[in-house]
């Protein structure tokens, strides 16, 4: 049953990175989700600033398409995001393959301190995404 789940987890985040390559980065920053069908940001577009997720996606895209330092530059939550997804795909396959729970690897994480941490990060994150949006600086060429 390890095994099985060790696997799905990390099939499920390689496909997310996968979907990921296929899509075009979207120039100005954000909009890359536009590609899978999905609308605009809705507080984006009715008050022109950019919600916590916003550039995600091509945050995503770009670091899919092994450009780290523009995936960092639009998001760098998404970044950092995509990064936890692609070693997720390793620590699964390690799972699949091995039958070894990965507790070991995670105690070794400081839990409490790790999550203040990641969303001290988040807000810095949107903050610096906001600021690149109305200094006119968002997007990647």
């Amino acid at each position: 049953m390890t095994r099985a789940i060790g696997l799905g987890i990390s099939i499920a985040c390689l496909t997310v990175l996968l979907i990921a390559a296929g899509l075009t980065p979207n120039a100005s920053g954000v909009g890359s989700h536009r590609g899978l069908g999905l609308q605009s940001c809705a507080l984006l577009e009715r008050a022109g600033m950019p919600c916590p997720s916003c550039g995600m996606t091509t945050s995503f895209t770009w670091f899919a398409h092994g450009n780290l330092i523009a995936s960092f530059y639009v998001q760098p939550m998404g970044m950092l995001l995509a990064l936890a997804c692609a070693c997720t795909v390793w620590a699964g396959a390690y799972v699949a393959i091995s039958g070894k729970p990965v507790h070991r690897l995670l105690a070794m994480l400081p839990a409490g301190r790790l999550l203040f941490w990641i969303l001290g990060f988040f807000i810095l994150a949107w903050a610096w995404k906001i600021l690149i949006r109305y200094q006119g600086w968002d997007g990647w060429q």
